[in-house]
């Protein structure tokens, strides 16, 4: 493979945090070729020479984007992929000496941020990366929200959640209370801790939350409860709707 570059070749864009590149190549050659190219575009590199070295190592909760050959030796790349399929803030970037229609269709289907074919044009690759890069600094930031999220949700008590469960529905004060057998004073009290507890600053705002949290834990971001998941039925009804 044939990659030429300057020594002075910058990024695209310049990070905003250290990202890196995981390189996975069975060609020495190839391998070499694109972590000189990824670092002197300023990105940190980690390259391996198949899949199984690159799964065995491991790997911080940074941005970032894995670049692999779709043909290695061992596992190929469509198994890569699926073995690194719920890592969504690592883009997964296919390079391949051929092109393979049926690979491209299915790696694309699956999930695959791009798929390039050798030789690459050096700022088609290096946009391609940095794109991939720019999405995993999202997902991250996504990642943080709903693991914070998480972590408040997790701050109430059983009953707290059993209130919130309800109230986000459009429930009335006196209508939690008649279905959980607690007053209307005790409801407005363990509604005013939710609502301290998770950090919302309107019934709104908590809507949102619970709506965040039921998206998240669809996507596997977060482990939510399944009195919150039955919830998400009632959330658009028209009590919901006149309470926003």
């Amino acid at each position: 493979m044939n990659i030429n570059h300057p020594t002075t070749l910058r990024s695209p864009s310049k990070p905003l945090e250290p990202a890196t590149v995981f390189v996975v190549d069975g060609d020495a050659t190839a391998r070499e070729a694109l972590e000189s190219l990824f670092r002197s575009a300023g990105w940190s590199v980690k390259p391996a020479s198949s899949a199984e070295e690159f799964l065995s190592r491991p790997r911080a909760a940074v941005p970032g984007c894995l670049v692999a050959e779709m043909s290695l030796p061992g596992l190929g790349g469509l198994e890569l992929q699926r073995l690194v399929s719920d890592c969504t803030e690592l883009p997964l970037i296919f390079v391949s000496n051929c092109i393979d229609i049926r690979a491209t269709v299915l790696a694309m289907k699956a999930g695959a941020f791009d798929f390039l074919t050798k030789p690459f044009v050096r700022d088609v690759l290096l946009h391609a990366v940095a794109q991939a890069i720019e999405h995993s600094r999202t997902e991250l930031r996504r990642l943080a929200r709903a693991r914070a999220l998480q972590e408040r949700y997790e701050s109430l008590s059983r009953r707290e959640r059993e209130v919130m469960s309800l109230v986000v529905c459009g429930r009335l004060n006196k209508q939690v209370g008649g279905e959980l057998g607690i007053s209307e004073i005790t409801v407005k009290a363990h509604r005013g801790n939710l609502m301290r507890k998770m950090q919302a600053g309107s019934f709104a705002e908590l809507v949102n939350m619970a709506a965040s949290l039921r998206r998240f834990a669809y996507s596997a971001a977060v482990d939510v409860p399944q009195e919150l998941l039955y919830a998400a039925r009632d959330l658009r009804s028209p009590l919901a709707a006149q309470r926003l």
